[in-house]
């Protein structure tokens, strides 16, 4: 086992400067790592040197890539990117965790303890899979250390829209960028019983069902909630930033009627969230980054049912001032611009957001994985590669399942189709990569200089070189 590090990127906003951060220590350590889009790596895993891999999830969808990784000499250790807000345990098990992927699991990074103790609670947990209660490098960038890193984007936001309201949207289960990635297909002939989309995976009947209802009324309490805003707050301008993987074009319709609301999606959230008087969602993990930063969060909860609001999304909620009607609302949002509000807090929150995000102080959860990450290389060190046959084999099913997404590619409302792909992942120059490490060197106090070389279009390998 080389010190060879891999970290995915699926969705660039969202995911890329913590995992940059991560990229940085773990360089620092002497890890050579590769980072960038999951697809892209995905295609040329077999190019790669037997590496640790750092997946996002443990789905159904990812067992046939972990056979490969296995294949290839890839040891597998990981997270699962939505575990910190997640739906009752039986439900996210069968959505979000699979047995056989499992299987190909070395250790595991939780979140924090509520996160620790639901894996255990799995059925199907491998009895020696370690689980490492670490944090997540995006609970890294919210410390107060990390906002530097921000600062410039901050103050560029501030000056180019004045005071604003950010409204943040969580609607992908029935506004997905493509149809069929919703809870629920469109219906092709009336009175026929819909079918399950592509968010439905893992989910029960009558379960997926009643959360599409809540989706769809929370949806359309927001469309509706928005061009009020702007007459009830005429000094202010209103951001919305649709969820990396939802359809934009309504908020855009929206948009078109109003004269100081903007639909953008730009960049990482948190200069978005500094930058704000508040923000404004429903059960969106903006909730908890905002409680986290000290950034006044409102739920909108007008409509609904509070099953899933106080249970799937009991966290950013609970984390936020709880606003049932409009008026409300408009009465809470005039009590933080006067003033007379900061951010949400009070003991019960502070002990329910210390037991769901571990290394909120003390040690980076980024340092914390990878001291980990160097265990791991130790405990490999004297195992053996799969065979060159196994390996060979591994190669030829990763230049097939290439050919296959590429056909795939083509098809309407395909996951594959470049221009998803591009507004999941719109990409990065090599100067701008640099300049975010270099914020990030700086921040953590490092001497060693970064090398960065260019593998795709999408990926990058970072490596330490001397002292500067």
């Amino acid at each position: 086992m080389n010190r060879s590090l891999i970290i995915p990127v699926e969705n660039q906003v969202r995911e890329l400067d913590a995992k940059l951060l991560l990229a940085c220590i773990a360089a620092r350590h002497g890890f050579s790592v590769i980072i960038g889009s999951r697809l892209e790596i995905s295609f040329r895993i077999g190019a790669f040197p037997p590496s640790i891999y750092l997946a996002k999830s443990m789905t159904a969808r990812s067992l046939k890539m972990f056979r490969i990784m296995r294949q290839l000499g890839h040891i597998i250790a990981g997270w699962d990117e939505e575990a910190l807000i997640h739906p009752p345990a039986e439900t996210y098990f069968s959505r979000r965790l699979s047995p056989e992927a499992m299987l190909h699991v070395s250790h595991l990074f939780a979140w924090g303890e509520e996160n620790a103790e639901l894996w255990r609670q799995y059925p199907f947990l491998p009895p020696d899979i370690p689980i490492h209660l670490t944090g997540n490098p995006r609970g890294d960038m919210l410390r107060p250390e990390m906002q530097p890193f921000f600062a410039e984007e901050t103050e560029h936001l501030q000056q180019k829209y004045g005071e604003f309201l950010l409204i943040n949207t969580n609607f992908s289960f029935v506004n997905a960028f493509y149809p069929d990635q919703n809870l629920f297909q469109p219906l092709k002939n009336p009175g026929e019983k819909p079918r399950f989309g592509r968010a439905a995976v893992g989910l029960e009947r009558h379960f997926a069902e009643g959360l599409r209802d809540h989706k769809q009324e929370v949806f359309e309490s927001f469309q509706d909630m928005i061009p009020r805003l702007e007459q009830e707050f005429p000094e202010l301008t209103v951001i919305v930033r649709p969820h990396p993987v939802e359809n934009p074009s309504i908020y855009h319709e929206l948009a078109a009627g109003c004269q100081r609301v903007k639909v953008i999606n730009e960049g990482n959230v948190i200069p978005w969230l500094l930058a704000s008087r508040a923000v404004i969602h429903n059960g969106c993990t903006t909730g908890v980054e905002a409680y986290i930063m000290r950034v006044p969060a409102l739920s909108y909860q007008e409509k609904g049912d509070f099953e899933y609001d106080n249970g799937f999304y009991r966290l950013p909620n609970a984390l936020s001032y709880q606003c049932h009607d409009f008026t409300v609302l408009k009465e809470t949002i005039s009590s933080i611009l006067a003033g007379e509000l900061g951010a949400a807090d009070g003991r019960e929150r502070r002990e329910l957001m210390a037991g769901y995000l571990a290394s909120q102080d003390g040690l980076l959860a980024s340092q914390m994985i990878v001291e980990v990450l160097e265990k791991i290389v130790q405990e490999s060190a004297d195992k053996p590669l799969p065979p060159s046959s196994a390996r060979f084999m591994g190669r030829s099913k990763v230049a097939k399942r290439r050919l296959a997404k590429y056909i795939k590619s083509f098809h309407s409302n395909s996951k594959y189709r470049s221009e998803f792909q591009r507004y999941r992942y719109p990409g990065l120059s090599i100067g701008a990569l640099r300049q975010k490490i270099k914020q990030l060197q700086s921040i953590l106090g490092y001497q060693q200089k970064l090398d960065i070389q260019k593998l795709g279009d999408h990926i990058f390998r970072l490596t330490s070189g001397r002292s500067s």
